[in-house]
């Protein structure tokens, strides 16, 4: 670590990480000089500066009163069967209109599939499009986003459409925030509300010291070949084969007293360890907490405690247990993107649905 040039550090943390861990691993790098730090799902650069622009404002049971919702690039069946069950609710009970933008997907409930891509969004948010007058006159107009979003290179130019057509269609109220995010992954909202925004797009590529912490969705090919690759995880996944050095972790099952954030509802939990650890495997903090002091840039906590202190000086909320906090502030305040929207259509968020992560991978049940 100490003979590359600190922009060439980079470390990237994956899906299942808890938010101890992330906060260790972004502590480390600092020290090291970098800011290269990311979570997968996040895409490149996202918006982390306000809550509101990466959660459900709306919550996972107001959504029942919802009698307009579109879903953009995202299939909520499949990737959040909660708030798919509430949508499900207000179409039936409520006999609320739901459409959506995305590529051909099966629903359990009456919808309209209006486009596949965001020049159908455009045209929607310009009022061209005959559901355009569905969000106008809706009381409580909803819109879900899928963080898939969040890996086109347009995604900036498809936020600015989709915070005009929210301002225009009065989907932000006093009394209501219809504008929603709908992430992916357990460790994606911990990881914004952490900071772990990479300063350049391109860190990755030009990267000679590459720590990936239980990272296995990253794109080996876009690591360099002379790159020196720490692989830290478990279940020797996909990344493990481009690891030089490999440091056994702990699956998140074998984690005691970890918080994570969950990715819809954004409550923080505290989790016993249901099994022990198996082998030589060590939590993710502690490996990271070791490896500093070998590299002479000790981090200065020895406990969950300790490392849950650090934590809150970055972002309070997340030690405030099983608690929701709603954001204060509406993601309408960014100027408007002056890159054009790239008239690719929508992909799905996932292709397969019963494996997702390396635990699933790993399981014969499941494959």
């Amino acid at each position: 670590m100490h003979q590359v040039k600190p922009e060439e550090i980079v470390g990237v943390a994956g899906k299942l990480c808890d938010a101890e861990s992330m906060r260790a691993l972004t502590d480390l790098l600092n020290r090291m000089g970098s800011n290269n730090v990311s979570c997968e799902g996040n895409g490149l650069q996202p918006q982390a500066d306000l809550r509101s622009g990466y959660q459900l404002n709306t919550g996972i049971a107001d959504l029942e009163k919802a009698d307009v919702v579109l879903l953009v690039g995202t299939q909520p069946r499949v990737e959040a069967a909660m708030v798919n069950a509430r949508i499900r609710k207000a179409v039936r009970s409520n006999h609320a209109k739901v459409g959506y933008v995305g590529p051909g997907s099966e629903f359990n409930y009456d919808h309209q599939h209006l486009g596949t891509g965001p020049q159908t969004l455009l045209e929607i948010a310009e009022g061209s499009h005959p559901f355009s007058s569905a969000i106008k006159n809706a009381k409580n107009p909803a819109i879900i986003v899928g963080a898939g979003l969040f890996e086109r290179e347009d995604k900036d130019a498809i936020i600015s459409i989709i915070e005009a057509l929210a301002k225009s269609g009065n989907v932000i109220k006093p009394d209501w925030n219809g504008l929603n995010l709908l992430l992916l992954n357990a460790a994606q909202a911990a990881a914004l509300d952490l900071g772990l925004v990479p300063e350049s797009e391109k860190s990755i590529e030009s990267a000679k010291f590459v720590y990936l912490m239980g990272a296995d969705d990253v794109d080996a090919a876009k690591i360099p070949n002379d790159a020196f690759v720490v692989y830290q995880g478990h279940h020797g996944d996909r990344n493990v084969y481009r690891a030089n050095v490999i440091l056994p972790a702990s699956a998140f099952t074998e984690k005691e007293g970890h918080t994570s954030t969950l990715k819809v509802a954004h409550d923080k939990q505290s989790r016993q360890s249901p099994v022990p650890t198996v082998g030589d495997a060590r939590d993710d903090w502690k490996i990271v907490r070791a490896l500093s002091e070998l590299a002479g840039v000790r981090l200065p906590y020895d406990s969950l405690a300790d490392i849950r202190a650090r934590m809150s000086s970055v972002a309070p909320n997340l030690l405030s247990m099983d608690e929701r906090e709603p954001a204060t502030f509406s993601a309408l305040i960014k100027p408007a993107a002056k890159k054009e929207i790239n008239p690719t259509p929508f992909k799905p968020a996932i292709e397969n649905f019963y494996m997702t992560d390396p635990i699933t991978r790993a399981s014969k049940i499941m494959a």
